[in-house]
């Protein structure tokens, strides 16, 4: 049903607003009564949950930040059965974005390509949103991602993500920093250790007993991802999320013309698969299995999943897959992955991160 929508309706429409009216939905199921009802059908089998970061996830598989920028939908995600919505990214100041159009559909790739410019409605107002759903029974886990205000400096970006550090830490199951993105200025040479290593220390110091994490490019050289794995482990973060969106272009089936049409910005979905597991393969050999690590990036199946778990993913995200998959893309991937451990067994995993 949803292919035959996507094909007729959804893949004529332009890629921003055909996200903002599933969105819509998907905002309105718990304000409609129909939450329950849904997770009722979605939910993953008890089996599946994960301990990590000192808290119960349902299940590996969550909604990576991206989908919901200013935490509207958390309770409606959830009910669709995902055990975990990574909201945002968030900036301190309310900002709306890069100029539209902003996002971009490769089908022929499965692939979305992004540069929307961390629009969002700034950290306080999420923060409220958050507060407000946190007492909801049964909610997903809530992980929060910051990033740094298009308006102010990289060199005043430590004070600028401490600001949102200060409002969303203590309402966060965790919080995330995200230095990754290709489509704020300057943003990705925070990723460099000179500059990483004072803004984790101090995002760190001022989340408190709040899990901290800092999500990654997936276009870093091998050698920069084992000095970030070495950073990580030296600062006490709680874990690694791996990985953002990339600025390559190679290996694409869709036609020269239509991504030079694109433009620049983030490529998601599945030609990030291979480097984003092989980002997983370098961070899981260099951390302690303690750290959580959560694999992103061309993830769209339950085999995808347990691809991921198995190559010691301590949690999965998806996003781009919600495009091409639709709304039961997270029962299909619980379904899968009870399926998958009926067939072939537990996962022998490493890197849980109990606290």
């Amino acid at each position: 049903m949803y292919r035959l929508l996507f094909a007729l309706v959804l893949s004529k429409l332009d890629p921003e607003r055909a996200h903002h009216l599933a969105f819509t939905v998907i905002r309105a199921l718990p304000s409609v009564g129909l939450a329950g009802v849904v997770s009722r059908l979605t939910r993953p089998d008890p089996e599946e949950a994960v301990h990590a970061l000192g808290l119960r996830f349902s299940s590996p598989f969550g909604v990576a930040a991206g989908f919901d920028k200013n935490a509207e939908a958390i309770i409606g995600l959830g009910s669709l059965g995902f055990s975990h919505i990574e909201v945002g990214t968030l900036t301190a100041h309310a900002q709306p974005g890069n100029p539209k159009p902003r996002m971009f559909r490769f089908v022929a790739d499965r692939a979305v390509v992004n540069r929307m410019g961390f629009n969002n409605g700034g950290a306080a107002a999420a923060a409220a949103r958050i507060e407000a759903v946190r007492s909801v029974p049964g909610r997903p886990v809530i992980g929060v991602n910051i990033g740094k205000s298009r308006v102010v400096e990289v060199d005043d970006a430590v004070e600028d993500y401490l600001e949102s550090t200060r409002v969303l830490a203590p309402l966060a199951d965790y919080l995330v920093v995200n230095v990754s993105s290709p489509n704020t200025p300057g943003l990705r040479g925070l990723q460099e250790l000179d500059r990483l290593a004072p803004l984790l220390e101090a995002v760190k110091g001022a989340a408190g007993r709040t899990p901290l994490l800092v999500k990654i490019a997936p276009d870093l050289d091998d050698s920069d991802v084992v000095r970030i794995a070495d950073l990580v482990e030296r600062t006490g973060l709680d874990g690694v999320i791996a990985t953002n969106t990339t600025i390559s272009r190679e290996g694409l089936r869709t036609g020269d013309d239509v991504v030079r049409a694109a433009g620049a910005g983030g490529l998601s979905g599945a030609p990030l698969a291979a480097r984003s597991l092989s980002v997983l393969e370098i961070l899981r050999r260099e951390l302690p299995d303690g750290t959580c690590i959560i694999s992103v990036g061309g993830v769209e199946t339950a085999e995808d999943v347990r691809e991921r778990i198995e190559a010691g993913a301590t949690l999965v995200q998806g996003y781009t897959g919600f495009v091409y998959s639709g709304p039961s893309w997270g029962r299909a991937i619980n379904r899968g992955l009870a399926r998958l451990r009926r067939e072939r067994g537990p996962v022998a995993t490493r890197g849980t991160a109990d606290a």
